[in-house]
């Protein structure tokens, strides 16, 4: 067809990926045509305002790097991740709530004992960090994986900060035979998103802030269980009902409870006050479990 117009061009290109040989591919594709078609005729798309557009997603993907990845803060920012998080993963009542992966998980963070300290040196008040993880029934997943990583006392982390070194605030601990784990960290403070890119500007533009809630991130694994990635939120802190990337739950959130100068969970002084917080995790089975 040489005749094309605004009218006709849609099902054109619709009728161009006709022979994808991918079912799913052709169902995705085909929909996103119609949708962003949808968009610029709704919204009377301006050429200056396409080409703003392609300008801001050319500056997104050059602000990524292996320490930044600046296409999943447009996504956290947009509502997006958590959209399709709570499509994905829909559970019975009584499960944990799974929110958005994040982009500052890494991969081949050090294994811990239950009981170490996972802050390694990093800056911030103690902080003892106990609970379970169990199945919908109450009973206790024996050796479940815990994935635990978090920003510092100043909003970094460590990837972030050129002053940490390597894997500080995060770590890999095994619950044991019970499914119960505890460790040592510190207390979880709130945070900006990376905001000096395209994606902070933008946020700029609508009259939006950058900030997290503080949070303590997870993410768990079982045989036999659905993977749990989710956060845990202190309670009475500042933006909780502004998060700005929409992760926030209610369930998720927990008491970070402030003791005296003395003796800690573990059984040695501490010299300085400190926190403790308890929180069990429900885990969904597998289908056919």
């Amino acid at each position: 067809m040489h005749n094309l117009d605004e009218k006709t061009i849609t099902e054109a290109v619709v009728a161009r990926q006709a022979n994808a040989t991918d079912p799913r591919l052709k169902e995705i594709m085909n929909s996103l045509v119609r949708h962003l078609h949808s968009f610029a005729r709704e919204v009377q798309l301006t050429e200056p305002e396409w080409m703003a557009a392609i300008r801001f997603l050319t500056e997104v993907g050059h602000s990524c790097s292996d320490s930044r990845q600046e296409f999943i803060l447009l996504s956290d920012t947009l509502g997006l991740s958590t959209l399709v998080t709570a499509q994905n993963h829909r559970k019975p009542a009584g499960c944990t709530e799974a929110t958005v992966f994040g982009p500052f998980h890494v991969e081949g963070a050090p294994h811990y004992a239950l009981g170490d300290d996972i802050g390694n040196g990093m800056k911030g008040e103690p902080c003892f960090v106990s609970g379970r993880v169990v199945g919908i029934d109450g009973q206790g997943v024996p050796n479940a994986t815990l994935e635990v990583w978090q920003a510092d006392a100043e909003g970094l982390y460590d990837v972030q900060n050129p002053d940490l070194k390597e894997h500080q605030g995060r770590g890999v601990l095994n619950a044991d035979a019970r499914g119960n784990f505890h460790f040592r960290s510190i207390v979880a403070e709130c945070y900006p998103i990376p905001h000096d890119g395209p994606v902070g500007r933008m946020l700029d533009a609508l009259g939006r802030h950058p900030w997290r809630p503080a949070h303590l991130h997870f993410m768990i694994t079982a045989p036999g269980f659905e993977r749990l990635v989710t956060h845990v939120f202190r309670r009475g802190g500042d933006y909780l009902d502004s998060d700005t990337v929409f992760g926030v739950r209610s369930s998720l959130i927990a008491d970070w409870v402030r003791h005296p100068a003395g003796m800690g969970p573990d059984g040695k002084r501490c010299d300085k006050p400190f926190y403790t917080l308890d929180f069990d995790f429900v885990l969904n089975p597998v289908s056919g479990n």
